[in-house]
């Protein structure tokens, strides 16, 4: 984890995010990347700038705060979340929403280092020790098949189902699209959609489609698979030197 601690301000009101920011740049190690007036462009903005923390208000207009903390958690890489609001009522959904704090309007100096030392504890919390990776992905139906990861070339959430495309077959299970992910970390598998992960291995052609979507083309495979613009970027830096 890098030394610095970076830090998207959210709120619709500009007086607090610049009085937030003040505060937050007292603290040598936090770099404030980016602010947002919007849940909209909060969003944007974390997608764009893969912050390690979100101090985001709650009451906000169309998207509001909570809207933001949940859709975030879809990303391939998931803020901290701290809350800075002023409304005290709505700290048990917060929470539920794994926020690291809950602060309170006007804020206090004391109250935000406490925050800011919890999310340097949480960004800095050692890695458990690696164990040694199983080389077989187990697939569980009427009998259990052990795939090679290398053999897949892609895997699908569709209606409950999750598919597993080989070369020569597909496999069924009904384990999450998020569990097979993280059960494929360590060899070279990327999120394209929410609903599709593929093998970075078989990528043979990406190209553009339409609302900054993109077509991708796997090699072996006739039909293309659809690239939401929120993974573009990060599919490009993992498949460019």
């Amino acid at each position: 984890m890098s030394e610095v601690m970076k830090v998207i301000v959210v709120d619709d009101e500009r007086f607090s995010r610049e009085e937030l920011i003040y505060l937050l740049k007292q603290h040598e190690f936090v770099e404030i990347v980016g602010e947002a007036d919007s849940g909209e462009q909060a969003l944007m903005k974390t997608i764009q700038l893969q912050p390690d923390v979100l101090f985001l208000d709650v009451e906000m207009p169309k998207m509001d705060g909570m809207e933001v903390a949940k859709s975030v958690q879809e990303l391939k890489k998931v803020p901290h979340i701290v809350f800075a609001t002023a409304y005290p009522d709505f700290a048990v959904e917060a929470f539920r929403h794994e926020a690291v704090d809950y602060l309170l309007k006007p804020f206090e100096e004391e109250q935000l280092a406490d925050a800011v030392e919890r999310l340097k504890k949480k960004m800095h919390k050692p890695e458990p020790a690696e164990r040694e990776k199983p080389s077989k992905l187990a697939i569980e139906g009427d009998e259990i098949y052990y795939l090679d990861p290398h053999d897949i070339l892609y895997v699908f959430r569709e209606d409950r189902v999750t598919k597993i495309v080989c070369p020569n077959r597909t496999y069924e299970t009904k384990s999450p699209l998020k569990e097979i992910e993280q059960r494929l970390e360590g060899f070279s598998f990327f999120r394209i959609h929410k609903s599709y992960l593929v093998n970075l291995n078989y990528v043979d052609r990406l190209t553009p489609w339409f609302n900054g979507a993109y077509q991708l083309e796997l090699r072996g495979l006739q039909d293309q698979l659809s690239v939401s613009r929120n993974y573009v970027k990060g599919l490009r830096n993992k498949l460019e030197l």
